[in-house]
Parts: C-alpha cells; sequence; structure tokens
C-alpha cells in the first residue's frame, strides 16, 4: 500500500474544497485535494455564482479568467401566482462589484478555480481518489485510506496522512459518516424534478421565475439558450410519479406556463428528468480531533434561494482565514490546528442557522402548503409581503441582498490576494439582457 503525507488532506473537489485548497496554498501550507471523479463533468449541479462569490473571485484575481467563462447573468428574480406576478428579488438595486447572480456550468468554474490553484507550488489535486475510511491514532484523525477509481473498482489502495482532513464531500459525506459526529435532520416537504427546456427569442421571461399554483411549484432559470427547469414533487413521489407517461408532465407545465406550447415535447421520457432528493442537516460539532466537515458535509441545505454553494464557498474562504497561519508553521502544533477548527464553526454557525431557518419558514409556509394543497396562495390574490414589495420596489433589494450576498460574507485575507486588470473593476454593470451563452459538454 503505497503511504504518503501532507499537511491538509481536503476530501472533495467541489466549490468548497477547491476554494479551499488554493486559499489555503497562498499562505504557503501544503494541501492535497482528493476528489474522486477524474473530471467535473456532471449535469445539474449547482451552476449558481452569487455576488458574494464574484467579488471573492476578484478578490484573488482571477476575475478576467471568470469573464472569459460561458456564463448569463440573472438580475431578477419574479414569481407568477394565479393572481398575478410580482418581483421578489432586483439583484441591480445592490451595491456591490458585481450586482447580478452568474448562471456557470460549474464544470468551467472549478477547471478555472483548479489551474489557478495549480500554479501554486503547496497546492495538489488528485483525481480518481476515492475516500474510503479515516486514519485514526489514539482518538485523533490522522489522514485519509482513499481507492484509485482510474483503473475500476478493484484500484489501488493509498494512505494519506495529514495533520488536518477537512471534509469538503457534499450531503453524502462519507467523512462525516466515518466521523460519528453526531447530526440533526430536519423534515422536507419535497423532491426536485431537473431539466433542460429549450428558450425562444423575443417575449420569452429573462431572470430567475417562480411559478406557484394548488399543488403545483415550478422554478425556471434563464440560461440564455434554455432554461433550467426545477420541477418540485411532494417528498417521496417520485417513483409514484414516473409509473405516469411523461405527458403528465407537460400537460402540467402547459397548464402553468401555456407560452412554452410544443417546447414540452423536448422532454421525450421520463430519462430527461433527474431527481435531486433534497436533504436539510447540520453537524452539532463540525470537528473534531484532527477533522473539520464544511459546507454540505456540515450541513446540507435545501434548494430554497439556489445558496448552498454560496454558503459552502463562505465556509471555505473562512476556514483558510484561520486554518492558513496555522497550518503553514512547520510544522503544525495539532492543539492550535484544533482550535482553529473550532473557530471556523464558531465563525459560521449563525449565517448557517439563519439561513437553514429561513429555508424551513419557507418549506412550512409556502411549498409544504402548496403541495399539499392546504392552502390557495395567490388564487385571488397576490399574498401582503408580495404586494408591500410592489408598492415599494426598494425592498426588493433585501432578499436581494440575502440569497445574492449572505448573511455573513467573507473576503479573501490580504495574504491570498492578487492585484486585478482594470477590466475586472469596470465589469459590475453588465447591460440589461446581456449574455454570455452557457455551453453544453
Amino acid at each position: 500500500m503505497d503511504r504518503q503525507r501532507t499537511t491538509c488532506a481536503i476530501v472533495g473537489g467541489g466549490p468548497a474544497g477547491i476554494v479551499l485548497g488554493l486559499v489555503l496554498a497562498r499562505a504557503g501550507a501544503e494541501v492535497t485535494v482528493l476528489e474522486k471523479h477524474g473530471d467535473f463533468l456532471r449535469d445539474f449541479r449547482g451552476d449558481t455564482v452569487h455576488v458574494s462569490t464574484m467579488t471573492l473571485i476578484d478578490e484573488l484575481g482571477l476575475w478576467d479568467r471568470f469573464a472569459d467563462l460561458p456564463w448569463k447573468p440573472i438580475e431578477t428574480a419574479r414569481v407568477v401566482l394565479d393572481a398575478g406576478a410580482a418581483t421578489v428579488a432586483d439583484m441591480r438595486r445592490l451595491r456591490e462589484p458585481h450586482p447580478f447572480v452568474a448562471m456557470v456550468p460549474q464544470w468551467h468554474l472549478l477547471d478555472m478555480l483548479v489551474a489557478a490553484g495549480e500554479e501554486e507550488p503547496t497546492f495538489t489535486l488528485v483525481r480518481h481518489a476515492e475516500v474510503t475510511d479515516l486514519l485514526r491514532r489514539d482518538g485523533r484523525v490522522t489522514g485519509v485510506r482513499w481507492r484509485d477509481r482510474a483503473g475500476g473498482e478493484g484500484g489501488d489502495e493509498h494512505e494519506l496522512a495529514a495533520d488536518l482532513v477537512v471534509a469538503c464531500d457534499g450531503r453524502d459525506s462519507r467523512v462525516r459518516a466515518r466521523s460519528g459526529l453526531p447530526l440533526r435532520d430536519f423534515d422536507v416537504p419535497m423532491d426536485v424534478w431537473w431539466f433542460r427546456l429549450p428558450r425562444g427569442e423575443g417575449e420569452d421571461p429573462a431572470g430567475g421565475l417562480g411559478r406557484l399554483s394548488t399543488g403545483r411549484m415550478v422554478v425556471m432559470l434563464d440560461r440564455g439558450d434554455h432554461y433550467q427547469v426545477a420541477y418540485l414533487i411532494p417528498r417521496g413521489a417520485d417513483a409514484e410519479y414516473r409509473q405516469r407517461p411523461i405527458r403528465f408532465l407537460r400537460d402540467d407545465l402547459l397548464a402553468l406556463h401555456p407560452w412554452l406550447g410544443e417546447r414540452v415535447e423536448g422532454l421525450a421520457s421520463w430519462d430527461d428528468v433527474k431527481l435531486l432528493r433534497v436533504t436539510l442537516d447540520r453537524l452539532r460539532r463540525w470537528y473534531a480531533p484532527g477533522l473539520l466537515c464544511i459546507g454540505d458535509a456540515a450541513h446540507a441545505m435545501s434548494p430554497v434561494g439556489g445558496v448552498g454553494i454560496n454558503l459552502a464557498v463562505q465556509d471555505a474562504v473562512a476556514a483558510a482565514r484561520v486554518l492558513g497561519p496555522v497550518l503553514a508553521a512547520a510544522p503544525p502544533d495539532p492543539a492550535q490546528v484544533d482550535r482553529a477548527a473550532a473557530r471556523v464553526q464558531r465563525r459560521r454557525w449563525l449565517p448557517t442557522l439563519l439561513t437553514q431557518t429561513a429555508q424551513r419558514l419557507g418549506h412550512r409556509a409556502v411549498i409544504g402548503a402548496v403541495l399539499g394543497r392546504r392552502e390557495t396562495l395567490g388564487r385571488e390574490r397576490l399574498p401582503v409581503p408580495l404586494r408591500l414589495l410592489q408598492r415599494v420596489p426598494a425592498l426588493q433589494r433585501v432578499p436581494a441582498y440575502l440569497v445574492g450576498v449572505g448573511v455573513l460574507p467573507e473576503h479573501a485575507p490580504a495574504w491570498a490576494r492578487r492585484d486585478q486588470d482594470a477590466s475586472a473593476k469596470n465589469s459590475s454593470a453588465l447591460p440589461s439582457g446581456s449574455v454570455k451563452e452557457s455551453a453544453q459538454p
């Protein structure tokens, strides 16, 4: 068995893991990111890059690279009820360098961040590396055991010793499961079907569009040449609903959005519809001696608001700022490493709690009521909060800030920042309707 050593072993090459690795490497800490796949080409991953994440990209000196990626700005979020339409959030009202949410294929974003990380001499990304267990000694996590998936299921096993292991391996985190850390689960009323529909020219709605009617709810995200569609179904109903012909879904979409017309025929079969099983949970303690969990590994988020990736990236930046100076020491002091890991949870606990509480309220008051047919929301008249947002448009800045920026945005530490080009500083004012078309693999 091959045995190696690093200072920080990061499990999972998603946005949180790669951002953490990049920023720690700029502190001079030796980091090894273990990613179980050979590439990042997976469909219907979180493709939203939020306002505060773009500010971070700016601070890291990567805006020019990001600007060259294929993305589509979303500046407004609207909702349509049976009683009428309302604008809920207007990002253009934010006093931020980049007042919009960018829809960018996640594999492009990750490739860009990895390229920046590989410019640092202490950054290593190992692909096809599936972590199978934690290494322990005297009650402390001392590294990970991983299997090389490049050679198939029977790949060689390796051990990687580390002063700190950071779990960034998502809502189904194997590291979290092996750690034994106590987890709190919350009830959710829905699962989500993801699929694409063509977007036409001219009058098709731009930005984000939600549609609610009794028993039905669908969200459409403008990707330029197509819509990325989230169709909400009652929790656990996927198998039952798929017994029906695909026409069931097409007819439901037409009932909600008649303007879609023949485009619903693009759903040829249930193979075009992908299921996201929604989970909402939170570790009571994110750390153990030699171990830290962040992002979805510490707190799986509901898709409500699309804030999961943004929160995970903020976790990563906070963790890097706290851990960087400790891990850059040679050798790192285990007691200082553990104290720093505890500080990360203290820093990120409140924004996580507030965000999940807001999501749970949305589940109970809106999604659960609509899907459970307990309430005819907005059938005859828009609810009071929506009427207020239309009467005082300046208030649309509040939900825009909470979704786009977040409760506690994190900034790159001074030692991780790089000079920016002048083009980065002039990029915020995208004209309405600007499009950088999303490429498909």
